[in-house]
């Protein structure tokens, strides 16, 4: 049974082409927040590199790795040292031309709890990610298909982690636009909702623009709490990273990470452009509370939900 509060950081980082910079910055970040008490520790999508899907360009693959690999055994030997969870990211190699952006939950004693490979890949302007990831196995059978290192068998499809400090819904920045995703997330016991991301803007785009697109994604990830009754932890990178193929004007990340509780009420926000350490005591008794007062899963007319499975309803 998990402990009625849980203490909780995202780590919003700016990241420079030196990957092992990047690395020990994090790390650094990561010791900075467990000794204010974090119990879980969450990291941006990607954190060991800059963005580099701002283009298509096949040497980038040799940034990917295995799982186990370099990030991720160096990820779990700091949980392991500091007795926490680490949710990491990566550009995972699983074969020969087949990679994912996949987190990778690293358990307090240094194991994989397990790991989730983003379901949605965007393809736009400065994000061609669909290059470079293939999306996430629909569904995993333990059994049937063993992982070498993976402790925890729900690694695929819409399925939380579970780890010593709860039930980790986890997906990955685009992901955090559907709420289909966050839903089967909640259905299935998840305790948090948790995105890794990198987004931000166009240089050139206009202000007004900008602050849409910003407000959106907050809200969006927001309503996920909202409409499932639980808390979200949503960190984001930071800073301006250049193209550098130089096809393109780079991206300016905006930060903001958050993190809310059951009723999208804001416990802390990161600034638009400094790497920040979130830290919030979470009172996870809130979420049961939250759920008898506003019980959306009693009142779903799951009978009446068939054609969400289609594309489209012509």
């Amino acid at each position: 049974m998990m402990n009625q509060t849980l203490k909780v950081a995202a780590i919003q980082q700016s990241c420079s082409t030196d990957k092992n910079a990047n690395l020990d910055a994090t790390e650094a970040h990561i010791k900075s927040c467990a000794q204010q008490g974090a119990q879980l520790v969450v990291l941006q999508e990607l954190h060991a590199t800059q963005y580099f899907c701002q283009s298509e360009e096949t040497r980038f693959f040799d940034l990917a790795e295995p799982i186990p690999g370099p990030t991720t055994q160096r990820m779990c030997k700091i949980a392991q040292s500091l007795g926490i969870v680490i949710v990491t990211s990566i550009f995972e190699k699983r074969a020969p031309g087949l990679y994912h952006n996949t987190a990778v939950v690293c358990e307090k004693d240094g194991t994989i709890a397990g790991i989730y490979r983003k379901m949605h890949i965007p393809d736009d302007p400065g994000f061609y990610e669909k290059f470079y990831f293939t999306p996430g196995d629909a569904a995993f059978n333990a059994e049937t298909q063993p992982y070498p290192g993976v402790a925890e068998a729900t690694r695929n499809g819409f399925r939380p982690i579970k780890t010593s400090v709860g039930k980790l819904g986890i997906l990955v920045c685009w992901d955090q636009w559907y709420p289909e995703g966050a839903r089967l997330m909640a259905l299935a016991g998840a305790d948090l909702l948790i995105y890794p991301t990198a987004i931000g803007w166009e240089p050139n785009e206009d202000v007004a623009e900008k602050q849409r697109q910003q407000e959106a994604w907050v809200t969006i990830q927001r309503a996920h709490a909202i409409a499932n009754g639980i808390p979200v932890i949503a960190p984001n990178r930071v800073g301006f990273e250049a193209d550098p193929t130089g096809h393109s004007d780079g991206i300016d990340f905006w930060g903001h990470s958050f993190i809310c509780g059951p009723q999208g009420e804001f416990l802390a926000k990161a600034s638009s452009n400094q790497p920040e350490n979130l830290i919030v005591e979470l009172d996870m008794a809130r979420s049961e509370s939250v759920r008898r007062i506003w019980p959306y899963l009693r009142d779903r007319r799951v009978d009446a939900y068939g054609e969400l499975t289609k594309r489209y309803i012509d």
